[in-house]
């Protein structure tokens, strides 16, 4: 059986979206597949077609918008064919706000109707993750992972 590669993509300020990230990146191992963490800065959008599914973890600035570090991958989702590919959104976010998580939203919307399939809802978190997130951040690691990424 061939066991997936799946990029985890993230833009964090506090770090809390980071430790979702690794949190999730930990569950998608614990399923036994591959997990590559990359902040959004340090890779393009063009980089998830090299993988068998991706998720992204974005916090969200403000009322409800996209973090600067986060605008470049984003726009450049516009050039990319995301069919046939699986993924599904995470994020840090903070209940005060009307819009929570509102930046998570944005980029579902994006990779929707950019092609790709969401196969689970998003992962929203106030702040950062505490002792029932940490395990739900695994679990939902291990949920993606288990939905039949590159398996063959």
């Amino acid at each position: 059986m061939n066991l997936g590669k799946i990029l985890i993509a993230y833009a964090s300020l506090t770090g809390n979206t980071e430790e979702i990230a690794e949190l999730i990146a930990e569950g998608v191992r614990q399923a036994g597949h591959e997990a590559e963490l990359k902040a959004s800065y340090d890779c393009n959008a063009q980089e998830l077609l090299d993988y068998d599914g991706f998720l992204l973890g974005v916090y969200t600035w403000g009322d409800g918008e996209l973090p600067d570090e986060f605008l470049d991958f984003y726009e450049e989702m516009d050039e990319l064919d995301l069919s046939g590919k699986k993924t599904a959104i995470f994020g840090s976010g903070d209940t005060s706000y009307e819009q929570f998580c509102g930046a998570v939203d944005l980029v579902e919307e994006k990779v929707k109707e950019r092609g790709a399939s969401v196969i689970q809802e998003s992962l929203k978190i106030e702040f950062n993750p505490l002792d029932d997130d940490k395990e739900n951040c695994r679990a939902y690691g291990r949920q993606f992972a288990q939905a039949g990424i590159g398996v063959s």
